[in-house]
């Protein structure tokens, strides 16, 4: 074997070894993505809910202040009618 066939080997192994070295590194960030995409998935989802139920809270808090409103109505026309009375 020639000095420069062994020199290419050792450059072909360098470079296998760099390519597996920079597969191993991409595949943590793969991995730290599909993490990080579980994560934000939960959390969407979380967030959906709890949109779910502060539209469903606020419905019911303008149906109770319409009420309200409409009985302080009533009990104004009542105080006024007592007024001319």
């Amino acid at each position: 074997m020639t000095l420069f066939a062994a020199q290419s080997i050792v450059i072909a192994m360098d470079s296998l070894e760099q390519a597996g070295k920079d597969l191993e590194r991409l595949e943590q960030q793969l991995k730290a993505l599909l993490e990080q995409c579980r994560k934000l998935r939960e959390e969407n989802l979380s967030l959906q809910n709890r949109q779910e139920s502060l539209v469903a809270e606020r419905a019911s808090l303008v149906s109770k202040n319409e009420e309200a409103r409409t009985k302080v109505e009533a009990m104004i026309n009542r105080l006024k009618a007592l007024e001319q009375s």
